[in-house]
């Protein structure tokens, strides 16, 4: 759960590089989150809340796949390549700096 309030914290930071475990925590629970409050908007008829949602952590998805893909040494574009980047963001980052940062591996330990 650290894992997606920190992606939160660092709303629109496209710098840097973000690991695999970052990145896919983050997405598991916005997907839980996005299906509770989708199934509450339905039970209350206010589907409303699940759009406030989805627009509230649209940036953060878009910066923390941005630093998955700087990770791989790769540019935040390759976003845009639907196969492609679902390939990088399970691909081992590099070991060690890349021209993107520093390893968040080596700056976890």
């Amino acid at each position: 759960m650290n894992y997606y309030f920190n992606v939160l914290k660092n709303y629109a930071t496209f710098s840097g590089r973000a690991r695999r475990s970052e990145y896919w925590y983050f997405v598991l629970f916005n997907t839980i989150v996005s299906f509770i409050i989708g199934f509450i908007g339905g039970l209350t008829e206010l589907t409303v809340l699940g759009n406030i949602y989805s627009i509230g952590v649209l940036i953060p998805s878009i910066a923390v796949g941005v630093r998955r893909m700087h990770d791989v040494g790769k540019s935040g574009w390759f976003l845009l390549i639907p196969i492609y980047n679902f390939i990088l963001a399970v691909t081992n980052g590099d070991s060690g700096s890349n021209k993107y940062g520093d390893d968040p591996k080596e700056m976890a330990e």
